[in-house]
């Protein structure tokens, strides 16, 4: 336990720690704002924010605040774990993203515009904020500031699961979230398809380029 809070304090220990707080900043919001724009346009969302979305519907807690829990009770098989992949990214990320993708959804909901755009139209939109969701995805990961308990407990599982490497766990971990938030009534759409084949693809493509940035 000791050597592992002392690893947790070393995380901690960063250079360029302004310039990572901002992009840390930047990115969350960044991504929240992406993700209310997914669920106006119907084509679905990332496959934690497509559950959590059915969850809040189902249950009538803010999507914000379901974010925040769901993680919140995964957070626990983290600490219990692997206190290593936590971090203030860690935290920010639980409160940042459902938060300020309430905040926007409330805003569209404000303008007829965004509820009525046809088919081109929305891919039109749909395009731009893929790219912007995958850059700021990436640059959550780049700064380094711990890991959200979503993508933490998939990494623990794999640790743990012997032989079985990581990619078919978290493939596992995302289809089973996508069926919960299905049963509850999210959908399960091409934006669901994109990030789960390019955001692995866009984090190497940008850490190479802006890992210069925070270092």
């Amino acid at each position: 336990m000791m050597q592992r809070i002392s690893g947790l304090r070393r995380g901690m220990a960063r250079p360029r720690m302004g310039r990572r707080l901002a992009g840390l900043a930047l990115s969350l919001m960044t991504i929240g704002f992406c993700v209310a724009v997914f669920d106006r346009i119907g084509f679905g969302t990332d496959p934690c924010s497509t559950m959590n979305l059915g969850i809040s519907r189902v249950t009538g807690v803010s999507f914000g605040t379901c974010q925040m829990l769901v993680n919140a009770a995964l957070l626990l098989i983290v600490i219990r774990y692997d206190l290593r992949k936590i971090g203030i990214g860690t935290v920010a990320n639980m409160i940042l993203v459902g938060y300020t993708a309430e905040i926007f959804m409330r805003i569209f909901d404000g303008v007829p515009a965004m509820n009525a755009m046809s088919i081109p139209v929305r891919l039109c939109v749909f395009v731009p904020t893929m790219a912007l969701f995958l850059f700021a995805a990436s640059i959550y990961i780049v700064v380094d500031l711990g890991v959200v308990p979503y993508d933490a407990v998939p990494m623990i599982i794999a640790d743990h699961a012997g032989r079985m490497p990581f990619r078919t766990v978290r493939m596992c971990w995302d289809v089973s979230v996508l069926v919960i938030g299905y049963i509850f009534g999210s959908t399960v759409g091409m934006t669901t398809l994109v990030t789960g084949f390019c955001l692995g693809p866009a984090i190497a493509a940008v850490s190479h380029r802006v890992k210069g940035w925070f270092e």
